[in-house]
């Protein structure tokens, strides 16, 4: 959008305007504002009166529920037809019923002082959505006292639209993210907790995650020496299940090597991970050997520490890890080091999943309003799934570092999958078509999870998982070589019956963990 101003009147400020409601929910058309005002100002003069007579305001309850935001204008109107009266109308020997269904009700007149014409929630929420790109446009423009005086109104708006749902929940994070942007408070950190409560509320990490060990788990079809190479340990919740379904292989299972990579902070836990993932392989009969590979940034780790053997089939897999080595665009970035020593690697599958979003746009405006929508859909999506608010508060992380960061500091670049692709093929890298296996084990795991609006879309070869028609996480294969025939099917992750459990943290500085599944030693 350049420098223009959001919202200043033009045609097309207005018809994005249109856009901007309809994606969050509210399909009121912006000529149909006044006239909603208007009804407005009847309604709340009337509910004043009532209540000046000493009449309650259940009067104007009906057994009528309002579903549609389009229908706004309507039913305001049916509302201010209600309180169509004489003066003497108001009159105590009137009484109210006295009982009512509480389907609808307006809110309560409050006292004529010092609100006198309060918005009602849908109101209030349209209002909310302009204050946010307002405020996201002065800070793009760098008029902070506009800004700070729109956060001001937010938070003052924000209780009358309420948090428990809808527009006023998302809202609430992406104000206290403008706010940290513009009084440089501190970010909120990484917690293993919320990850668990995301990952348990959620179909989306578990969607990466059978999904890329189901093509892991064709890939090695036949072969006697795997080895994974996993970018982002984490908490090693991806790998019970791989190795459960290595063990039911026909003819025994191989002898399966993983290297996980971690921060350095964390190498006590990334030790841990390796202990438990040995204990399971052992305990199921898999011949297994842990390596952990500590490491501040993914293209500072040296390919010597991978020891990778010509002898074994190689797997490289990265989980919402790619997106954190872009730059802006234009500019090289640690991707293109880290993508030519993965090609020098030529593994048999790279694995990749990555949010689909566009989170890397140079212009912090269009910046902020993709990723409004974008999680203004996932919350949507968690809502109907109980995700519960320690879920919400895990993406708050995200989204403050997409609001409030720039530069290197600026982690959260996701992509789309066109991107992705592009860049792959750039590097060498062909793609795999992930298999119908994939595709219906994807679709099994979200019956585990309400809710209807989750739906797996297949795309070229790659599956992404989305809510209501918009995608929100996609995978994809790739290989480094064009040797590579499409291996058949070998079963599935999901239905053969094992649960992934909790294996336990991750991480790791350029130094080595090692752990086998008959002996442990470290290096």
């Amino acid at each position: 959008m350049g420098e223009s101003s959001y919202g200043h009147g033009s045609d097309d400020a207005k018809s994005e305007i249109d856009s901007l409601l309809a994606g969050v929910g509210y399909s009121i058309r912006p000529s149909d504002l006044r006239q909603v005002a208007e009804r407005l100002e009847k309604l709340d003069s009337a509910m004043i009166a009532a209540a000046a007579a000493g009449l309650p305001p259940e009067f104007l309850c009906s057994d009528a529920v309002h579903y549609n935001p389009s229908d706004l204008a309507a039913w305001i109107e049916s509302m201010a037809m209600l309180t169509d009266f004489s003066p003497d109308h108001f009159r105590p020997t009137n009484p109210a019923p006295a009982s009512w269904t509480g389907d609808i009700c307006p809110p309560a007149p409050g006292p004529p002082h010092p609100v006198a014409n309060p918005k009602p929630p849908e109101d209030a929420g349209i209002s909310l959505v302009h204050l946010l790109m307002s405020c996201a446009d002065s800070i793009h423009r760098g008029d902070r006292p506009s800004a700070s005086t729109l956060i001001h109104e937010m938070q003052l708006l924000l209780p009358r639209v309420g948090t428990a749902f809808g527009i006023g929940k998302v809202a609430g994070y992406f104000i206290d993210a403008l706010d940290r942007r513009l009084r440089s408070r501190p970010l909120p950190q990484e917690d293993d907790i919320l990850y668990h409560y995301y990952y348990e509320s959620s179909p989306y990490l578990k969607f990466a995650h059978f999904t890329a060990n189901q093509a892991i788990l064709e890939a090695f079809n036949g072969c006697d020496r795997v080895h994974v190479i996993d970018l982002s340990l984490m908490h090693g919740l991806q790998w019970p299940a791989l190795i459960q379904a290595l063990a039911l292989r026909p003819g025994g299972p191989p002898l399966f090597r993983l290297t996980g990579i971690g921060p350095p902070e964390g190498r006590e836990a990334l030790c841990e991970v390796g202990r438990r993932l040995s204990e399971l392989a052992r305990s199921v009969g898999v011949p297994f050997t842990f390596r952990g590979v500590v490491a501040a940034h993914l293209d500072e780790v040296r390919l010597s520490l991978l020891r990778v053997e010509s002898c074994e089939t190689l797997a490289v897999n990265s989980v919402l890890q790619f997106h954190r080595l872009l730059a802006d665009p234009g500019s090289p970035g640690p991707i293109n080091s880290l993508l030519s020593w993965l090609r020098r690697l030529r593994p048999r599958i790279v694995t990749v999943v990555e949010q689909e979003a566009d989170h890397n746009r140079p212009v912090f405006l269009d910046r902020f309003t993709e990723a409004l929508f974008y999680y203004s859909t996932v919350f949507d999506s968690l809502e109907t799934a109980g995700g519960g608010r320690p879920a919400e508060v895990y993406l708050h992380r995200e989204i403050c570092n997409i609001v409030c960061c720039e530069g290197e500091e600026r982690l959260e670049r996701h992509e789309p999958l066109a991107s992705w692709r592009t860049r792959f093929s750039q590097a060498g890298l062909w793609p795999v078509h992930l298999g119908s296996d994939a595709f219906r084990q994807a679709s099994m795991l979200l019956t585990l999870f309400s809710g209807e609006g989750y739906g797996v879309e297949e795309v070229d070869g790659c599956l992404a998982l989305g809510w209501h028609g918009r995608a929100i996480i996609s995978a994809s294969a790739w290989h480094a070589g064009d040797d590579m025939d499409a291996p058949p099917s070998t079963g599935s992750i999901l239905f053969n019956g094992f649960r992934e459990s909790v294996a336990g943290e991750s991480s790791g500085s350029n130094r080595e963990i090692e752990l086998g599944s008959q002996t442990e030693h470290s290096l």
